[in-house]
This record gives structure tokens, C-alpha cells and sequence, in this order.
């Protein structure tokens, strides 16, 4: 018997390309401009590239000055002024070709969307976490995680608005290999869950009580950039709500007006108008420029499944203005004032939760199992909440960077800095730094509002302190498995 199967030319796959040529072209001028490089990318317009090219340039630490974004009918046509991390021209070698590899990300996600390699294995599992923040629990969950004997092999965490994302890899502790046991991967999940899961107290707002305590196990595969992690974080808090202000927050008294010099300088204003011609809406974002400030304000819209159409960002007097034209991917416009009121408090959310008004404090030591707990415990002790970490090793170097307000939420006395120092300066090599780099010194980093938020005395109770430290105690006794 004869079986007759249909044919398939092998050079189907390329027949768009054929026909309409490739989905992207990338082009690196360095001639151009005097003091920028000038990155231009055609490519098809399809939800997710924009962002996706900007993750490229963010994750190879290239600073964006201007930028134009347009689409004509299935077409992008991107323009990126850019810088990279000293101020000159991208002259790298190997940062050139990760620029060019945007051509393949971008071909994959028009014709195959996979953009992601599903084969790709993880030596380490990666676990996420999201809820409602409270002092000490970062530290908290270093320690439930080395009780639980998982070594911490990298972690990051955001804190914003009474909430908390966290990833973190981790791996057995005697052989450093990934934990893919699923009853093992349920009890890790559970009990985090219950340390977070401790934060709700029936003093709290309705909002807050909301907020979702999550844990679960996260899908990054090995090599995972930077920026997707950051990516995932910003798709936590949006998640947890942090776009909400805390009953905290609401309760402090505002800023007086601003008018003029620096501290006008870093208020942040976002509107939204209707383009009734267009069917667009006009997002337009002033604020304190900063590094992968638009990789932050796409990825919000995108995760919000909102469509750019066009955009305008520059930069002028350290001030960045940026402009979008975007749709819902149903096709309309912002239909509503409380629709485009969240997207406002998303998008200062997005603006605020990567910057931290705390202290800088990078620590490191020789790696070992528990050192991050131990380290945050020392903090924790001494009074110090952490409200952004970024945790990695580095070969036999485990390398520590800390943002660290006091318990209340105010700014940290350098004396506490001292002793704090004093107690782990036998096994860690320790340092106070400006958030900008530079030299070591003990100055707060650098902020977005002209003040460190400070919480009504009225709303402190030694009470919660005391409960904190009681939960804390409680989460010691864990199943053993």
C-alpha cells in the first residue's frame, strides 16, 4: 500500500519574509549625532516588540535620551538616541551584536512566538512571592527559606506602597542542585505563604487586606536577563495593588505646592487626554529622568494590555518627557475617568517602585549557606527594614545590595549604620554608597519625592512591634520532612 503525504517546501516558513522581507532591520549609526549613538529598528507591528527591543538596549545598560516610536500600517519604525552606561558611544563589540540580535527576537515573536526557549533548564528553581509588606519580612523570608534548608542562590525584591515582590532562586542545600520535588516545592510554598500570609491584621485597610499573598513557583529558564526578572517584578506589584496608597500614606499630610527649582524637579506628573480624530489616547508622563525609565513606563502599558502606536520620549535638564499614543488591544480608547485613573496611578507606581528614599548598602562576603539570613537578621535586629534587595554570587562571592529605611520608615541614623557595620565587619566586606555609584559615603540615595515618607506617630503601636517579633518567633517551627 502506498502512503501519499502532502508536501511541505521547506522554505514555507520563510515565505513571509519572501514576500513582504524581513520582519526587522536594525541599523547602528555612530556618525550621525556628536555625542549619541542613533539606533534605528524597522520591524512588523505586533504587541510586545516595542517592549521587547527596549529590554534589549535596557539590559545592556544603554541609557535612552530620545526616542520616536510610529506605526504605519503593519510596520514599527523605532528611533533610539542612546548612551551607554559611561556616557560615550556604544563602541562594544559584543554590545553591537546584542543590539543586531534584535532582528532574531523580533523574528521569532512574528512568526513563531517563541521568543523564549521552553528547552532551556534551570539549574536553580525559582520561587516568587508577592503580598503586603511589613518590616522584617524580607528577612523573614530568608529565614523561613534557610530553616527550610534551600540555599539562596540569587534574590530580588521590590518594596512599594505596603508591598512586596520578591524572586528568588534557590537549590538544595547539600547538593546545589534545582528542587523539583513537588511535595517538597508544596511545603516551601506553604510555608512562605504563611509568613506572608501573617502580614494581614484586621487594623488594616480594605485595601490592603485585598492585596493578594501568593507563592509559587516561577518559570525563568537558565540566563535569564536581568530585565525579565525586573519585568516579572513590575507584573507583581501591579498585581499586589501597589498602585494603592497604603492607609498610612493617605493619612500623612501632602507636600506643600511646588513651583520652581529642585524640588519641582522630582514631582511627577502623568495625564491622559482623548484624541476623539485619532481614537487615541494621549498619554503624557513629566518626571525625574533616571536610567530604564521607559523600559519601566512600557512595560506597564504592555502588561496592562494597552497598544503604542506612537511615542515621543526626550530628555531636557534632567527631566523626562514622554508620550504615547496608545489603544486597548480591543481597539479603543480610554473610555472611561476611572479607567484612565488607574492607568495614571499604575504608571507613577511603575515610576516610583524601582527608586528607593533609604540608604544603599552593599555588602559582601564568601558565599555560604544562610549568610543572607544572617545578614538580615543583623539588620532586622538593629531596627532596619529592607525595601529593595538584589541578592547574587558571584563564583565564591556572595555580593549583597540593600535599600534600608528604619522600622518607621523614616531615615536611617548613621550611627545605626555604624554599629550595624561594627557587628559584621569580621566576615563582610561592607559599604555605604549613593545610589549612583561612586564614592562610599552615608548619604541617603537617590529619591523621587522631596521627602522621606513618614508615618503618623499616632499610627505606631510597640504592640504590632511586639506582635511582629511573636510571628516571627512562631514561623521557626516548620514541618520536617
Amino acid at each position: 500500500m502506498m502512503v501519499c503525504w502532502p508536501y511541505f517546501d521547506p522554505e514555507f516558513d520563510n515565505l513571509p519574509e519572501r514576500i513582504y522581507g524581513p520582519p526587522c532591520r536594525v541599523c547602528i549609526d555612530n556618525d550621525s549625532m556628536e555625542e549619541c549613538t542613533v539606533i534605528k529598528v524597522d520591524s512588523v507591528n505586533k504587541q510586545g516588540i516595542l517592549l521587547e527591543v527596549v529590554q534589549v538596549l535596557t539590559n545592556i545598560n544603554l541609557t535612552i535620551l530620545k526616542s520616536y516610536i510610529s506605526s504605519d500600517a503593519g510596520w514599527f519604525m523605532d528611533v533610539f538616541h542612546v548612551k551607554d552606561e559611561h556616557g560615550d558611544k556604544i563602541r562594544d563589540q559584543n554590545a553591537i551584536g546584542t543590539v543586531r540580535e534584535i532582528e532574531n527576537t523580533v523574528k521569532a515573536m512574528a512568526y513563531r512566538n517563541d521568543v523564549f526557549n521552553s528547552d532551556q533548564l534551570s539549574e536553580h528553581t525559582a520561587i516568587e512571592m508577592k503580598g503586603t509588606d511589613r518590616p522584617g519580612l524580607f528577612s523573614e523570608i530568608s529565614a523561613a527559606l534557610a530553616d527550610l534548608h534551600c540555599n539562596i542562590v540569587e534574590a530580588h525584591a521590590w518594596s512599594h506602597n505596603a508591598r512586596l515582590a520578591c524572586v528568588a532562586y534557590i537549590s538544595y542545600q547539600s547538593t546545589d542542585t534545582p528542587i523539583d520535588d513537588p511535595h517538597r516545592l508544596a511545603t516551601i510554598e506553604g510555608h512562605l505563604t504563611t509568613v506572608l500570609r501573617a502580614t494581614t491584621t484586621p487594623t488594616q485597610s480594605e485595601s490592603e487586606i485585598a492585596s493578594p499573598q501568593e507563592v509559587k513557583t516561577a518559570e525563568f529558564g537558565e540566563g535569564t536577563n536581568m530585565t525579565d526578572v525586573e519585568r516579572r517584578l513590575h507584573q507583581l506589584m501591579l498585581s499586589a495593588g501597589d498602585f494603592h496608597r497604603p492607609e498610612f500614606v493617605a493619612m500623612t499630610p501632602p507636600p506643600s505646592p511646588r513651583s520652581d527649582g529642585d524640588e519641582e524637579g522630582r514631582k511627577t506628573v502623568v495625564s491622559i487626554e482623548n484624541c476623539h480624530e485619532k481614537w487615541y489616547s494621549i498619554v503624557s508622563i513629566e518626571c525625574k529622568d533616571r536610567p530604564r525609565l521607559m523600559f519601566d513606563t512600557v512595560c506597564t502599558l504592555t502588561d496592562m494590555q494597552y497598544v503604542i502606536f506612537h511615542a515621543s520620549i526626550s530628555s531636557r535638564d534632567g527631566r523626562s518627557l514622554q508620550e504615547y499614543f496608545i489603544r486597548h488591544v480591543d481597539g479603543y480608547a480610554l473610555s472611561s475617568e476611572s479607567e484612565k485613573e488607574k492607568v495614571i496611578k499604575c504608571l507613577e507606581a511603575a515610576i516610583e517602585r524601582r527608586v528607593c528614599e533609604g540608604v544603599r548598602l552593599e555588602l559582601s562576603a564568601e558565599n555560604r549557606v544562610g549568610l543572607l539570613s544572617d545578614i538580615t537578621r543583623v539588620l532586622r535586629e538593629n531596627g532596619l527594614s529592607v525595601v529593595r534587595a538584589d541578592v547574587k554570587t558571584q563564583g565564591e562571592k556572595a555580593v549583597n545590595a540593600f535599600y534600608l529605611k528604619d522600622i518607621l520608615g523614616n531615615e536611617v541614623d548613621t550611627n545605626v549604620v555604624e554599629l550595624v557595620k561594627k557587628e559584621m565587619d569580621d566576615v563582610i566586606d561592607f559599604e555605604v554608597k549613593n545610589d549612583g555609584g561612586g564614592g562610599s559615603s552615608s548619604q541617603q540615595g537617590w529619591c523621587l519625592s522631596s521627602s522621606p515618607p513618614q508615618r503618623s506617630p499616632g499610627l505606631f503601636s510597640l504592640g504590632d512591634v511586639l506582635k511582629s517579633q511573636i510571628q516571627r518567633f512562631s514561623h521557626n517551627f516548620i514541618p520536617t520532612n
